[in-house]
């Protein structure tokens, strides 16, 4: 086995023989108290029904052995056995986190599901003689810190039975082999892939690594429920290669752990974002109904002349894919364009859709802002700060963020925010929080980009500060999306539960595509600057995304990868 001279396990001098262990996480809990949900069916009542499996999510741990880094600014990891499991269920691995984060995580236990009771329902029945748990062959030896010395750690591959597949990774702090009743292997035909995320843990110049996991696919149409668990290696693992542990499917077609419509309404009112707007900011956001009564024109392709969009929407075209057939620009003349690209803040609401997540196991509430204008871009050099004419602008500007509650409890578990072409899920302990537990979303000035904290983010190069410049703040213009949104969707919920808005279907752009020379400007910048910064800033600004180059105005929202897919990060 690989020793590790990169860890230790105290902080005394090797004089000393007493090992002592390092500082753990502490738990972390949401800034209010969790309310009780109104009634609904299986919604936040601590069970869900996978199909054959019952799960239930576990967040008490017991610490099984942590490292630490003496190299670099790794902060090491602590490996975690749950505890706490109800009778008749069954551990399928050990939890593990860096140990420069609250505690706070999960893993899910599993037993076999004894039929449908009005707490836990499922129309899901096996075919299958073979049971949905088995307890493992044996265990596999992944690698061991230090096999001569006290305190270290053992990591453990448990070996599944033909047609079974292994859901986690064992820890010990001896050398024994663990007990075969320690785990339960999960029937492969309950199973679905999954793949690496983040790195948790580097073992310095070992080539031992840890990794937590997610379902292969992701989307809300899919099956993969994460088990919480994580994988470890001693060999280059892909981001995309097929791992020797799996993720849960679940197979209850009724998805019957999701809220219902009372349900929803009471999650955006306790966890709804408020959302703040640059003091500077000059294009606000508005309702698309304000939007479409101050003058929105509907051009079609071989038209010279727009038509105006009746306030609800219902003249524009449903349906369809963008093929640049019609698109949606701003009023004709000089007053009401200008008037239109300011937005109205008294109007804007936020569009929510509601999907599941994780195999149903979390919920995605979506929320869609709206804004008639993207302004120009900013550009960072170094120390100049450039306010550029043109590029960036384009008609109308859809935004989002994401709520990802968890469906075991109701509990708010990560914030998405998206930022131009990509984004970044935020935990919810490092979150800022205006009011109880509703978090605050920075909406950056003229490009409305998501951000969890106020500052300047850079779209380029921040090492070299070259990029164009997301400035996000607190001001006087905000929107609490707790009191001021629309549930334009929630397909789980059937036909009829929610009215999809006309606008919503119609699946071509929201501004004209204009083509400028815009590069030029640009070349121009770039013409100003000493010579020996020149190369830099033209490798980078070639990076920049095309649309930057003209104006092109989006899609909506249902055109959107994300919209059935998982977020882009």
């Amino acid at each position: 086995m690989l020793g590790c001279e990169c860890f230790c396990w105290h902080n005394k001098h090797s004089d000393y023989d007493e090992f002592i262990p390092l500082p753990q996480p502490q738990p972390f809990s949401l800034p209010s108290p969790i309310p009780d949900w109104p009634p609904g069916q299986g919604f936040a009542t601590g069970k869900i029904n996978l199909g054959e499996l019952e799960v239930v999510k576990i967040t008490k741990f017991e610490s099984v052995w942590s490292c630490d880094s003496l190299h670099g600014k790794a902060k090491g990891a602590t490996f975690y056995k749950p505890v706490g499991i109800p009778d008749g269920f069954f551990c399928l691995g050990y939890y593990c986190q860096p140990n420069d984060q609250p505690l706070r995580g999960y893993v899910l236990v599993a037993r076999e599901r004894e039929g449908s009771t009005p707490e836990v329902h499922c129309d899901y029945d096996s075919d299958s003689d073979f049971p949905a748990l088995k307890k493992p062959v044996n265990y596999s030896l992944i690698w061991s810190s230090d096999l001569d010395r006290n305190g270290c750690g053992f990591f453990w591959l448990p070996n599944a039975p033909m047609g079974y597949k292994a859901m986690g990774i064992l820890v010990t702090d001896t050398p024994e082999e663990p007990d075969d009743d320690e785990v339960r292997c999960v029937r492969e035909d309950l199973t679905e892939t999954c793949e690496i995320k983040d790195t948790i843990h580097v073992a310095g110049a070992d080539p031992f690594q840890v990794w937590n996991t997610r379902p292969c696919k992701r989307g809300m149409c899919c099956k993969g429920v994460s088990v919480g668990t994580f994988f470890c290696s001693t060999y280059f693992v892909s981001e995309n290669e097929e791992l020797k542990i799996a993720c849960l499917k679940n197979l209850d077609p009724t998805l019957h752990a999701m809220p219902d419509l009372n349900q929803i309404h009471a999650l955006i009112n306790h966890y709804g974002a408020t959302v703040f707007f640059h003091p500077d900011e000059d294009c606000l956001p508005s309702s698309v109904q304000w939007f479409f009564k101050n003058g929105a024109l509907l051009y079609e392709d071989g038209e010279l002349k727009g038509k105006s969009i009746d306030y609800w929407g219902s003249n524009l075209p449903s349906g369809g894919t963008n093929d640049g057939a019609f698109w949606i620009d701003l009023p004709g003349d000089n007053n009401g364009r200008d008037n239109v690209k300011k937005g109205n803040l008294e109007s804007a609401e936020l569009y929510v859709h509601v999907k599941p997540a994780v195999g149903g196991t979390f919920t995605d509430i979506v929320m869609w802002i709206f804004c008639p204008f993207n302004g120009p871009a900013n550009l960072k050099i170094g120390v100049m700060n450039i306010q550029m004419n043109k590029l960036g602008q384009h008609v109308s500007d859809w935004e989002h963020f994401t709520l990802r509650i968890s469906n075991f409890t109701g509990e708010l578990w990560q914030v998405y925010f998206s930022q131009h072409s990509g984004g970044e899920w935020v935990d919810a302990f490092d979150l800022e929080y205006i009011e109880g537990n509703k978090p605050i979303v920075y909406s950056s000035r003229h490009g409305h980009a998501s951000f969890p904290h106020p500052g300047t983010y850079l779209q380029g190069s921040v090492k070299l500060g070259i990029g164009i410049r997301n400035d996000a703040a607190r001001s006087k213009y905000f929107v609490d999306s707790s009191t001021r949104f629309k549930i334009i969707a929630a397909e789980y919920l059937g036909d009829g539960v929610v009215t999809e808005p006309c606008w919503l279907n119609y699946m071509r752009e929201w501004g004209p595509s204009i083509v400028y020379d815009s590069r030029s400007e640009l070349d121009r910048i770039i013409n100003m600057l000493p010579f020996f910064v020149r190369f830099s800033v033209e490798n980078i600004f070639d990076l920049f995304p095309t649309e930057l180059y003209g104006e092109e105005g989006p899609t909506g929202p249902k055109e959107k990868d994300n919209w059935e897919g998982d977020e882009r990060c």
